[in-house]
Order: structure tokens, then C-alpha cells, then sequence
């Protein structure tokens, strides 16, 4: 019934949260594969790893309204470089998740399995890019935006795993680069939701209480519950062992990955 599903899905959203407050990462990571198998298990149809993508992007929106309000009370993000690189960022997160409709949900799955790896490796070795240089030009940021949006809306992230290693790269600070990140992300997750109702209007086998591809009870559960638990998360990041949790988070994700993949492959 679909109360009960409510209940994994609030759940859900009080993990996502935790985890984004304790350690700084998005919830696209959890989300996504989780998401995926809770709907082959409700049986919505083989468009599950689509609905898993729009469905944690929208449910994004809200938590990074959430976490810029906290960075902007520090004053730490760099909103000339957050307008230079928004268009390019709403372009390629729009025109990913259209292509996203498109692809058969065996090549999205192998996809994000495969960056998921990238990013757990990046955990796992506390890789931190030196600072080499400064910010490019319009036409260097506007690239950088498009590949960002790009990869963002094909793995449902917040682009934080992504812009964070860039921004710090060029010679801006690491609290700047997170702070710049976060305020990034809400771009991503709204023009990520367009695309992914606008590449999913159209289809006929998307289930109720859907739009285009963005599933709504999941979204609202999800959102309302991480919206109270990523503070909780941040409080904690004081006093629990976060680089020995970032090792086992890495490790989830890559489990989680897996057997996403496992799912979708045996659902064919």
C-alpha cells in the first residue's frame, strides 16, 4: 500500500539528510540507487532508474535552499563566480536530463555506478587538488558549467562532488569553494527537475502522482524530513569521527551502486 512506502520513503529523507549535514556530500548518492529498487519493488514500471534520478533531483530543491542560507550567514559564497557559472550550469543540467529521457536505464545505471565509484575513491583517498591556478575566463567557466550541469543531472547530485575540487583547484578557498557549491546546487536541482519533467511529459508508463518523470510522494517525503535532519548531521560533525565515517560512506556507496545496477539488470 502506498502509506507504507511513505514511510521507507520518510525514512529515506531522514538518512539523506543525516549524511549530508555529517559529511558535506549530497544525497543523490544514497538516494538514487535506493529510490530505484523501492520502485522495481513497487512495481512502477521500467522507467524506475528515471523516476530515481528526477525524483531525487526535486527532492534536492529544498535542502539547498536550506544550506545557503546557512553559508550566505557566513558570507562565504562567491556570488560573482555562482552567476558566471549558473547558465552554463542550467544548460547543460537541462539538456543532460532530456538526453537522460532518451537512454535505456540499463546505460544510466552502468553510469552512475561508475561515477559513484569515482567519488568513493575520491573519499577513500582524501583526494584534495592543489591550488594551480585561478578562475578561467567566461569561456573556460562557461565549459566547466556545462560539464558540471551535464554530469550533475545524469547522476542526480547537487554538484558538489564536482565544483568543490574545481573551485579549490583555481585557487579559492576551501570554505568559499564549499559555501560557492552549495549555492551551485540549487540551479542544478531546479533546472534538473525541469529537464526531467519536461523529457518525461510525454511518457505513458510513468506511474501516478507523478510529473513526467519526478514522482511526488517521494519527493515531499524526502525533502520535509532532510530538511530537519541535515542540521542534526552538521551539529554532529564536531564530535563523531567523520573521516573514519567519510571511509564507511564510501564503502555504502559503492554496495549501494552495485546492487542498484544488480536490480536494474535483473528487472530486464
Amino acid at each position: 500500500m502506498l502509506w507504507e512506502w511513505l514511510l521507507a520513503y520518510l525514512a529515506l529523507g531522514a538518512v539523506v539528510g543525516f549524511f549530508a549535514g555529517l559529511l558535506g556530500v549530497g544525497g543523490g548518492g544514497i538516494m538514487v540507487p535506493v529510490l530505484t529498487s523501492m520502485f522495481l519493488a513497487q512495481g512502477l514500471g521500467d522507467q524506475s532508474v528515471h523516476l530515481a534520478l528526477a525524483t531525487s533531483m526535486a527532492s534536492i530543491v529544498l535542502t539547498s535552499v536550506s544550506s545557503i542560507r546557512s553559508h550566505q550567514r557566513h558570507g562565504a559564497i562567491l556570488w560573482p563566480v555562482v552567476w558566471r557559472l549558473s547558465p552554463a550550469i542550467v544548460a547543460g543540467t537541462i539538456g543532460a536530463a532530456l538526453i537522460a529521457g532518451a537512454l535505456p536505464s540499463t546505460a544510466l545505471a552502468v553510469f552512475f555506478c561508475c561515477f559513484m565509484s569515482y567519488v568513493a575513491l575520491q573519499m577513500l583517498l582524501n583526494v584534495k587538488p592543489k591550488a594551480s591556478r585561478q578562475l578561467p575566463g567566461w569561456g573556460g567557466l562557461s565549459l566547466t558549467g556545462l560539464s558540471i550541469g551535464g554530469i550533475s543531472a545524469l547522476v542526480a547530485i547537487g554538484g558538489g562532488s564536482l565544483t568543490v575540487p574545481f573551485l579549490t583547484w583555481c585557487n579559492v578557498r576551501v570554505q568559499n569553494a564549499i559555501a560557492t557549491s552549495a549555492a551551485v546546487g540549487l540551479p542544478i536541482a531546479l533546472s534538473g527537475t525541469v529537464g526531467y519533467l519536461w523529457s518525461g511529459w510525454a511518457v505513458e508508463s510513468t506511474p501516478q502522482y507523478s510529473s513526467g518523470y519526478v514522482y511526488w510522494p517521494a519527493v515531499v517525503c524526502i525533502s520535509l524530513v532532510s530538511f530537519f535532519t541535515a542540521p542534526l548531521g552538521v551539529k554532529l560533525a564536531h564530535r563523531l569521527p567523520v573521516s573514519t565515517l567519510k571511509k564507511i560512506f564510501a564503502a555504502l556507496l559503492v554496495l549501494l551502486s552495485a546492487k542498484m545496477l544488480h536490480s536494474v539488470l535483473v528487472a530486464l
